[in-house]
């Protein structure tokens, strides 16, 4: 069976167990070559916790085994996108609007490839970043590449109160 059929009948197959615990499925990555099965589990609300995908993953577990999708041996994995967790799409920028997030652009802008800034608003097709440099940007989504949340705090800009090593 294709790579993309057995990951579209997998997210479903999630959905369904995922949507019972209030998450959503986030991403499923099917590696043949490597034997692996991933299995990506967000929540709305907040964090998804350990209990959660032990959960998802004792049920899908089951599911995989009497349904017999893979047939070879595999490993499944069933965790969040966790803190660093990829931008997808206009609707993940919207969500994680004020969160400070890394972005990889597709063509250099200002002479630079990569990015960081807080996320600001987002309409007809266009971000508003508000760079570490404290400019706000305005680029379409389709100049952005990749993109990941960036959980650390900001560095220390000109005028801050930063603490000195002693």
């Amino acid at each position: 069976m294709p790579t993309d059929d057995i990951t579209g009948l997998v997210r479903r197959m999630a959905e369904t167990i995922a949507s019972a615990r209030g998450l959503e499925v986030f991403q499923v990555e099917y590696k043949p070559g490597g034997q692996l099965l991933r299995v990506f589990l967000d929540r709305p609300s907040g964090q998804v916790g350990l209990d959660d995908c032990s959960a998802v993953s004792g049920q899908l577990s089951a599911q995989l085994d009497e349904q017999d999708l893979i047939p070879h041996a595999y490993r499944l994995e069933v965790s969040s996108p966790g803190l660093d967790r990829p931008l997808r799409d206009e609707d993940d920028f919207i969500r994680f609007r004020g969160e400070f997030a890394k972005l990889a652009l597709a063509q250099p802008v200002n002479g630079v490839s990569s990015l960081r800034g807080r996320i600001g608003e987002c309409r007809n097709g266009m971000l508003r970043l508000e760079t570490d440099g404290g400019e706000p940007l305005w680029m379409p989504f389709s100049q952005i590449r990749s993109a990941r949340l960036d959980p650390a705090p900001p560095p220390p800009g000109p005028g801050s109160k930063a603490k000195k090593k002693r």
